[in-house]
């Protein structure tokens, strides 16, 4: 028989796993507080779990646990970024942000991205698979159990702007992010929990519809569809148009600010003439525009625009009263631009 997935399991579940089995459901809220409470990842060294079961357990069910194959840290800033083997092998990215009000966490979705976003280095490999929700979960849970000595550390904020397109992996997210939500575990708040998306429209109004009062964050980069087309091939399949009349519907739902994100790059998308263009499409949509001027990424031909350029963009939405504001940019020492150093990683494994 193989072995299920027991930390991608809501506690309905679990409870009834163990019922089937022939145990009492009370055993149930034992192990799970044990899972996702103690980040315990190994049934025997669970304080109230007797041997016996303790070994039924194992001989049914595995937990995840990513071994850390790499951890750079931040000279600069405190960011720390960690290249996480999975159990079968594969590599992802995860970063630990520090800021005034706590600590971010961004999280992977999937193993490589099949977007194809001009400006991502995520999608430079390929894609290999979704990840489970339990693979999700383990990067909080791994930066956590590596911070356990620090005196009241905590996780306070997730960002679903690692690897992956989030809505590309639906189900196991939505279910991430109960899991990640419930009391009996982490208990990190929805509304401490942002989701980015490169713009699949399905998936947005899907998400719309579970009313989860997180926050959605669209990558969007461009003003039109002729820039957006030669940067985001999800351009091609959904315009501008349409996926801003889904943000529109998501909003009215959710009834919850929009945030949308914008990589400036010098001399492509990063003029007066653009940001006019995009306070134009914005209006009427309770939203923030977060610049972000674009990482260097070695394989690509995209720079930096300019202080003024930036400085410039910034002051015009804000008079066209679309609120913006340049992303401060951490961890520039130890290339936490996401996929970055994963690439490397499979550059020295070939």
């Amino acid at each position: 028989m193989d072995k299920k997935d027991v930390k991608s399991m809501t506690l309905p579940q679990l409870e009834a796993e163990l019922v089937e089995m022939g145990l009492p459901k009370f055993r149930a809220g034992q192990v799970y507080r044990q899972l996702f409470g103690k980040l315990k990842t190994d049934f025997h060294h669970m304080s109230d779990i007797s041997v016996s079961l303790a070994n039924q357990l194992s001989e049914r069910y595995y937990i995840t646990a990513p071994q850390i194959a790499s951890k750079l840290v931040s000279k600069i800033d405190g960011t720390e970024k960690y290249l996480l083997a999975l159990d079968d092998g594969n590599i992802i990215e995860t970063v630990l942000m520090r800021y005034e009000h706590g600590n971010t966490v961004c999280v992977s979705t999937q193993v490589g991205c099949r977007m194809g976003c001009a400006f991502c280095a995520s999608t430079k490999n390929g894609f290999v698979r979704g990840l489970e929700p339990s693979e999700i979960l383990a990067q909080i849970e791994t930066i956590t159990r590596e911070h356990s000595d620090e005196e009241g550390f905590r996780v306070s904020n997730i960002v679903l702007m690692g690897i992956g397109e989030p809505l590309d992996n639906y189900d196991n997210v939505i279910k991430f992010l109960h899991l990640v939500n419930d009391k009996m575990g982490l208990g990190i708040g929805y509304r401490h929990i942002s989701l980015s998306t490169c713009g699949v429209v399905p998936g947005i109004k899907r998400l719309a519809r579970e009313e989860l009062p997180i926050t959605l964050s669209i990558s969007l980069h461009a003003p039109n569809d002729a820039i957006r087309d030669t940067m985001m091939p999800i351009n091609h399949k959904y315009k501008i148009d349409e996926l801003l009349s889904a943000c529109r519907e998501y909003q009215k739902i959710c009834g919850r600010r929009i945030s949308f994100e914008y990589a400036l790059i010098d001399g492509v998308n990063d003029t007066p003439t653009h940001a006019l263009e995009l306070a134009k499409r914005l209006k009427g949509i309770m939203c923030h525009v977060n610049l972000i001027p674009v990482n260097t990424i070695r394989e690509k031909n995209f720079k930096k625009s300019t202080k003024n350029s930036v400085n410039l963009f910034t002051k015009t939405l804000n008079d066209s009263k679309i609120n913006a504001t340049v992303r401060r940019k951490l961890g520039s020492d130890i290339d936490a631009a996401c996929g970055q150093l994963r690439n490397d990683h499979m550059k020295n494994k070939v």
